[in-house]
């Protein structure tokens, strides 16, 4: 509340609120607040020791309005974006400065002698920040890695990550903690656990995953039904809350996954060693056990921490090859699993679920990370197998922690939700497909799931295909962690969590945590939940744009060796600028610009049609149309690919006049070769 001065006059109010500093390329700096249309300005002296990306106390000195932008001074840096930085380093008699290679404004580091880690001048180098005090000038920082500049995907790789602010390596405190972990399987542990080492089970994972997270054990019951086991990599076990380890799990929040390397959530000893559940060895595992008939009906549900022994490591494509010729290494049980997977499956679609299919694209690398091709692959039985199974535990621990309360209130829970489409989003979209005789029904959720649904069966093999599902994967919400539950539409569930992915997802050892709370009765209910959830749906973000990044550095790269070829590809998105293409074979996108096409037309977009169209011949570039293109440049440094449009022989537009007038128009969204994650 603002106070009256003698006069009676209002005095000014100061009001210090939280929110991320973005820095323009000129140096200027904006605090985008939560819930606040107008970021907070903040000049350059007024930063008080944050980089762009941290999480800062910014005090506005007339008091926050809700539409006006307001100026003020940051007073704290609460979270920093990142803590590594990629830059070169200058050498001094006594001392160095490393220069930061970003974008954004970032002042140089001092760093000492003692700190170069065997670094020279002028050397391309990953540096830490130690620390930057009121009392030092500069920050401090110290060199933790050397990049060769004969090896530059590798620097690339590492670039990315840094850029997303994912660490490349673990500080002495983690790994000194990591080492006093123990592998040794106690008879006191083991009292207290579910003992299904003499039960059947497996794992399935893809040929080259080292981090095993989830195993299937599988028995007949007298009764005639089956006793199914989800069994999870009990991480909490080792990583204890309020740990070093802990700590830099939550601040990663999730492993990174580029196409040649895995940046982990965990030290490798965890991820890859204590808590992978490697075949013919002992391990601490917290599960989710069904009682199920035939007819794929959950009896009973038990939840609880196990201890397990693998009896055979699959792959994809072993399990699949079974699956297909019902012949091999426990083939009864996996073709058993698979017709109670097919069941849940079609019981999820009758009950709202949307059937977008998941493609995946595979980079065939040298020893030297260079792309030598690429595969597409499809996901098969096999995946839908494991996805069915690893769903079903998900939701079973969200609905079970659901219906728990203290004083009549929900328990602080990280719930994976997905909100209902957008109707920005979804009405275009819904127009858009009617011209191709796909009617959606409107009239509630379901409705429009069971829509979706039956244009995604009979859109099948057609020539719109591509860009009516592409387009419809647009319209969906993002799913994200929060503790307010309102259910996940994508998957038709009234109550869902991730919790079979602890090695490399920190919300899933958060809902080990507070299940195991709730099965002991030893609720610890914690404050900040939702900032937890939001930190985690930030990170998993940053995650998918490195992700992206990465497979985008290695298109480039790949396609470098086609230049001034031809290939067939399709539409997968518009903008004003021009039009991007996904080139039918590799799947390699690029962008046809506006720019090369004025000797054709003079093209403008169309948002309702998702084209762009020439406005003297009428010609049309629309999402999901097949063209042909020639590779024209590729940039790795930018990361980008440029084509040009081969005409097919036909007789050419009218060459329109030139124009310096710049085209309008929102881009729409390019299509995504992957199915959201769940």
């Amino acid at each position: 509340m603002s106070k009256k001065n003698k006069a009676g006059k209002k005095s000014s109010q100061i009001e210090t609120v939280k929110g991320r500093l973005d820095i323009s390329k000129s140096g200027m700096g904006y605090v985008i607040v939560e819930g606040v249309a107008k970021d907070v300005m903040v000049r350059p002296n007024d930063f008080n020791r944050a980089f762009h990306g941290d999480m800062v106390r910014v005090q506005v000195n007339s008091g926050l309005s809700r539409d006006k932008r307001q100026e003020g001074k940051i007073v704290e840096v609460v979270e920093r974006k990142q803590k590594e930085f990629i830059g070169n380093i200058q050498m001094s008699k006594n001392f160095a400065f490393f220069v930061p290679a970003t974008e954004k404004p970032i002042p140089d580091f001092y760093v000492a002698t003692d700190k170069l880690s065997g670094a020279k001048d002028n050397d391309r180098v990953v540096v830490k920040l130690v620390s930057w005090e009121k009392s030092e000038k500069k920050p401090i920082g110290e060199v933790v890695t050397i990049l060769k500049s004969e090896d530059e995907n590798d620097m690339a790789m590492k670039e990315i990550l840094i850029e997303a602010g994912f660490p490349l390596s673990f500080d002495k405190e983690v790994m000194a903690e990591v080492k006093k972990l123990q592998s040794h399987i106690s008879r006191e542990e083991i009292k207290n656990r579910k003992d299904f080492r003499d039960i059947l089970t497996f794992t399935i994972d893809p040929v080259d995953a080292k981090d095993f997270d989830d195993a299937i054990s599988i028995r007949n019951l007298d009764n005639g039904n089956y006793e199914i086991g989800v069994h999870i990599a009990d991480v909490s076990h080792f990583v204890k809350s309020g740990t070093i380890l802990d700590k830099i799990a939550y601040e990663r929040a999730t492993s990174v996954y580029l196409p040649d390397r895995v940046n982990p959530m965990l030290p490798e000893k965890i991820s890859n060693e204590l808590c992978s559940l490697r075949p013919r060895e002992d391990k601490y595992t917290f599960s989710a056990v069904f009682q199920i008939t035939n007819r794929a009906e959950i009896k009973h549900t038990w939840l609880g921490r196990t201890i397990i022994h693998s009896n055979h490591r699959f792959t994809y494509d072993e399990v699949q090859d079974i699956i297909e010729k019902n012949d091999g290494l426990h083939s009864k049980p996996i073709v058993l699993l698979n017709e109670l997977a097919k069941k849940f499956r079609a019981e999820r679609f009758k009950n709202g679920a949307i059937n977008f299919s998941s493609q995946e694209v595979r980079f065939q690398l040298d020893e030297k990370g260079k792309p030598i091709g690429i595969i597409v692959k499809e996901s098969k039985d096999a995946h839908k197998l494991i996805e069915e199974f690893m769903l079903l535990a998900n939701r079973a621990v969200a609905s079970y922690v659901s219906k728990i309360k203290v004083n009549k209130e929900p328990i602080p829970f990280p719930y994976r939700i997905h909100d209902t489409p957008d109707d920005e989003k979804l009405k275009p979209f819904v127009a858009f497909a009617k011209k191709f005789g796909y009617v959606f029904d409107m009239h509630d959720e379901r409705a429009v799931a069971s829509s979706f649904n039956k244009m995604l069966k009979d859109v099948q093999g057609k020539p719109e295909q591509h860009v009516l599902e592409q387009l419809g994967i647009r319209t969906m919400s993002k799913a994200v962690y929060t503790s307010t539950n309102i259910g996940h539409y994508g998957l038709g569930f009234e109550h869902y969590c991730h919790f079979t992915s602890p090695i490399r997802r920190y919300p899933d050892i958060m809902v080990h945590r507070i299940l195991q709370q709730c099965l002991s009765k030893e609720l610890k209910l914690k404050k900040g939940m939702d900032e937890r959830c939001k930190h985690c749906s930030d990170r998993e973000r940053k995650a998918m744009e490195a992700e992206r990044a990465g497979n985008k550095y290695k298109q480039v790269e790949f396609m470098k060796n086609y230049l001034g070829e031809e290939f067939d590809g399709i539409i997968s998105g518009v903008a004003s600028f021009g039009f991007f293409v996904e080139t039918v074979t590799h799947k390699c996108e690029g962008l046809v610009a506006v720019r090369d096409l004025v000797d054709y037309d003079d093209f403008r977009l169309d948002e309702a049609d998702y084209a762009l169209v020439g406005r003297n011949t009428g010609q049309k570039f629309r999402m999901g149309d097949k063209v042909r293109i020639k590779v024209a440049a590729a940039s790795l440094s930018k990361r980008q690919l440029d084509y040009e449009w081969v005409t097919d022989g036909k007789a050419k537009a009218k060459p329109a006049a030139k124009s310096k007038s710049k085209t309008k128009g929102k881009p729409v969204p390019k299509a995504k070769s992957k199915a959201k994650k769940k």
